[in-house]
């Protein structure tokens, strides 16, 4: 069972599901985690950039994640804590583990 807070408002083109990713809300039919659009959004990487990145998910889904992120807030801010925490335990439990250069994007 996720330890996220709950969806506040549904999404046609999201998912939340407990054996996907761990319950982080994903793009529906993808394992592309909302939380990683969002980021990416949030620090100005624009539309036509995440679905070049992602053209599988074309505009709609894409759009579609942006637009639950917004709505559940919350949510999302939750996961990407958890996900900063899950990575920084990773780091930590390999000795001489490199750190991968953070790219401008998220």
């Amino acid at each position: 069972m996720s330890d996220l807070p709950p969806v506040r408002v549904q999404h046609p083109h999201v998912e939340v599901r407990d054996d996907l990713l761990a319950g982080s809300p994903v793009v529906r039919g993808s394992r592309v985690p909302v939380r990683r659009l969002w980021s990416w959004h949030r620090r100005g990487v624009t539309v036509e950039t995440l679905v070049k990145r992602y053209p599988s998910l074309g505009p709609a889904r894409v759009l579609g994640a942006l637009s639950f992120a917004y709505d559940n807030q919350e949510l999302v801010d939750a996961d990407l804590a958890r996900e900063r925490t899950l990575l920084n335990a990773e780091v930590e439990m390999v000795p001489g583990a490199m750190k991968q250069t953070k790219l401008p994007f998220g």
